[in-house]
């Protein structure tokens, strides 16, 4: 079965999703989406920056940060996480618009892990907008593709 290297979507115009083999045990996967400190370096697409103000990863708990884009624009964000099982599952809201939940999966491939990404959003307009105002689409691909060369030259030290 080939995996996904593009974003979906479903019929409904609401989800966006993607997976891909990462060269990286699944604790240390983890570990790089946990930890504010390497969230920073690698969050989001091409080009931008981060600015973590908190992260409280736990049920409940939040993540308040801005991106920087390369233009200079800055994107304040507000992420809830809703459910936490290490080192398996992430699941938070994006409570500011565009609106949308993310289940993110870590599984076992080998000594390689399979990072699976699923957004819904809360409204076909707000799928309309996160894709053809801000680029969800090729943002999520490119946000995935950090996080693998992030993680993977952390795996290598």
């Amino acid at each position: 079965m080939a995996l996904k290297n593009k974003p979906t979507n479903s019929p409904a115009k609401n989800e966006l999703a993607i997976t891909r083999i990462l060269n990286a045990s699944r604790e240390l996967v983890w570990e790089v989406w946990t930890n504010p400190e390497h969230i920073a370096k690698w969050w989001g697409p091409n080009g931008f920056t981060n600015t973590i103000h908190n992260m409280d990863v736990k049920p409940g708990g939040e993540m308040n940060f801005i991106m920087h884009g390369p233009d200079g624009t800055d994107y304040p964000n507000k992420i809830v996480f809703n459910k936490l099982v290490k080192p398996e599952l992430i699941a938070y809201s994006h409570v500011n618009a565009p609106k949308f939940d993310t289940t993110v999966t870590f599984k076992k491939y080998g000594d390689k892990t399979k990072v699976k990404i699923v957004m819904v959003f809360n409204s076909a307009k707000d799928y309309d907008v996160a894709v053809n105002i801000h680029g969800a689409k090729e943002g999520l691909i490119q946000h995935i593709g950090r996080l693998k060369n992030f993680v993977e030259k952390m795996n290598a030290k």
